[in-house]
């Protein structure tokens, strides 16, 4: 792709470097920009840096966040004893759009992937087994993809708490084995959160 412009060209490189964003779609982007008001790309560009600079993860269920607390878990009306293991923060998007979980979340921040050099020491497993052993939580809800490596990160949080006085559950299967869950419908997503089933059964199935 021969550029006329060094500095279009550099930009069409950055943006490109985005996930599912070819040379010809940030070239497209790029164009687009340009034909732009300057405010409308100065206000993106600031967006951008504060998103960078600014962004927080809670200091409780590592979710992303503006604030130390997020505003689920600073909720006075949600179900602290209860909480929903999930990958990020997509997951916790599309479960609360459901309207059917009134529990807390645990934002893992990835799945177990030796493949992709990811293993549990990468996750934010050891707050979540520290908040078991803690004794205030009653059930454990796995809300991971049913993938490989939902599977074995689900197994490994297992083996860590299988010991402690604590329910451990997981969505029902009306979610497909290997789709992630940001991308279940509404509807299908609560039904396998209020239709969760121990998570002994599922070992048992698999």
């Amino acid at each position: 792709m021969n550029f006329s412009s060094k500095l279009l060209e550099n930009a069409v490189n950055e943006i490109s470097q985005l996930p599912g964003i070819g040379k010809r779609s940030a070239l497209r982007l790029a164009l687009h920009l340009l034909k732009q008001p300057k405010e409308q790309t100065t206000y993106l560009t600031n967006a951008l840096q504060n998103l960078r600079n600014e962004i927080k993860h809670c200091s409780s269920c590592h979710n992303i966040s503006d604030v130390e607390i997020c505003e689920i878990c600073s909720k006075s009306n949600r179900n602290n004893q209860v909480i929903c293991v999930v990958e990020d923060i997509r997951d916790v998007m599309a479960i609360e759009n459901t309207a059917q979980f009134k529990g807390l979340y645990h934002v893992l921040g990835g799945k177990i992937s030796p493949m992709d050099g990811i293993g549990p020491h990468n996750l934010t497993i050891d707050s979540l087994v520290n908040k078991v052993k803690s004794g205030n939580v009653t059930e454990i809800i796995f809300a991971l993809s049913s993938t490989m490596e939902g599977d074995t990160t689900n197994f490994y949080i297992y083996k860590q708490i299988e010991d402690c006085v604590v329910k451990i559950s997981t969505i029902a299967r009306g979610i497909s084995v290997g789709d992630e869950i940001e991308y279940a419908d509404e509807i299908t997503l609560g039904r396998s959160i209020l239709n969760r089933i121990p998570f002994e059964n599922s070992l048992k199935n698999s």
